[in-house]
């Protein structure tokens, strides 16, 4: 204090001073940092009593696969259809504008399906001959013309890892699957599966921690697949012993559906819990899968008869249309005047269904809209076409299973 007991600021009271000032300017932005990370908890008047977090958005694992996200891997080639003919040895190329076959090229001995790489730069021919004396040809999807075969042991289907590290050759005449390098299909390892004869066609869960493929022979059933560590976790038989065919995965990632060409329908399963959980009528030889385009319908070709081979022409064939969030049939097309349905995909837009008619030396274009059927004539039990290109991000194999 000076004289008269007036206040003199000194060195102490400056300090003090300077520290309050920091302290205030501290609360200050601590308070508006608050207001920026939780606003709605700031501001009680900005949200209601039963205030609640918005649900996550539902899982669809064909949201990449819609009309508009072709992949630039894809950009440059030539819209065409790819149709292995199994007993002619060859592959006829039909172009998706014309609706005329433009060309057709031997391959290997029995060519089952046309297969998209991982990277979508190749798709890739199984010709799985018999035993041993199988192969892969290489078709360059920019110019529709075949490359130099390499030689595979039984590849009757093919798939690629999630990842895109291997390619994973189904071995079926040896009951067990092949992981070989993506690109040269070089071998890595090979996985026995003894419990799953006939071991044929496959889908992957949402989170490509595993596979469940579909054994043909024997009673039926199905292998789950541990992908990382590339061993059986377990075989589930289905309540009817049956013939399944090809499975493909739900858009919401939780159930698997199985076509049984024995039983004329469709299981469905819970990927996860690896059990059965219902059934949908739909055809006869129920037998192959193609899902819209826009990722809300699946398509069962039912290929109208029983029989694996050499069964008769211009049988009660038909295509079924099953709801995904329904799982109701809205639809059933009959192949006017017979026909043998087998395996296919949609073009780019989803405007048109492409299946093999496997005892009718004919590939069946299906308009989505309306069902009706355009033929056109190929080689002799055309088998697992494929239409290119194909939206997504990168093919898991088969005909194109893209995700």
């Amino acid at each position: 204090m000076g004289p008269g007991g007036e206040f003199r600021a000194g060195p102490h009271n400056e300090t003090f001073q300077m520290i309050d000032t920091v302290l205030r300017f501290a609360r200050l932005c601590a308070s508006l940092v608050l207001l920026a990370l939780f606003p709605a908890r700031a501001v009680a008047d900005t949200c209601p009593e039963d205030c609640t977090d918005p649900p996550p958005a539902p899982v669809n694992i064909y949201s990449q696969t819609t009309s508009g996200h072709l992949s630039p891997a894809t950009a440059g080639a030539l819209p065409r259809v790819y149709v292995p003919n199994r007993s002619s040895n060859s592959v006829s190329v039909i172009d998706t504008v014309t609706l005329k076959e433009v060309d057709r090229f031997n391959v290997g001995s029995k060519p089952q399906h046309v297969v998209p790489s991982w990277d979508l730069k190749t798709l890739w021919v199984a010709n799985n001959g018999t035993g041993r004396n199988g192969s892969l040809t290489p078709i360059d999807p920019m110019t529709a013309k075949p490359g130099k075969q390499i030689p595979v042991d039984d590849p009757y289907n093919l798939y690629f890892m999630p990842d895109g590290s291997a390619a994973i050759v189904v071995d079926e005449a040896m009951k067990q699957l092949d992981f070989r390098d993506p690109h040269t299909m070089a071998l890595k390892s090979s996985l026995p599966t003894p419990t799953c004869p006939g071991i044929n066609h496959a889908d992957f869960s949402a989170d490509g921690a595993y596979a469940i493929f579909t054994c043909e022979y024997g009673d039926g059933g199905l292998a789950k697949i541990d992908l990382k560590n590339q061993k059986v976790l377990g075989h589930l038989d289905l309540s009817k012993m049956g013939m399944p065919q090809d499975i493909r995965l739900s858009p919401d990632g939780k159930v698997f559906y199985v076509a049984d060409m024995m039983n004329d329908g469709v299981f469905l399963v819970d990927g996860d819990s690896f059990r059965e959980i219902g059934f949908i009528p739909t055809g006869i030889g129920a037998h192959g899968f193609v899902v819209s385009r826009d990722g809300k319908r699946l398509y069962v070709s039912n290929r109208g008869s029983h029989k694996m081979e050499q069964g008769k022409a211009k049988g009660p064939g038909s295509v079924t249309v099953i709801d995904f969030a329904t799982r109701a049939v809205v639809a059933q097309w009959p192949i006017p005047g017979g026909g043998s349905p087998d395996m296919g995909n949609v073009s780019a837009d989803g405007r048109q269904l492409w299946l093999s008619g496997r005892f009718d030396s004919d590939v069946y274009m299906i308009d989505t809209t309306s069902g009706a059927v355009t033929r056109i004539r190929v080689g002799v039990e055309p088998h697992g076409l494929t239409v290119w290109p194909q939206p997504g991000r990168y093919s898991q194999g088969h005909t194109g299973n893209m995700r």
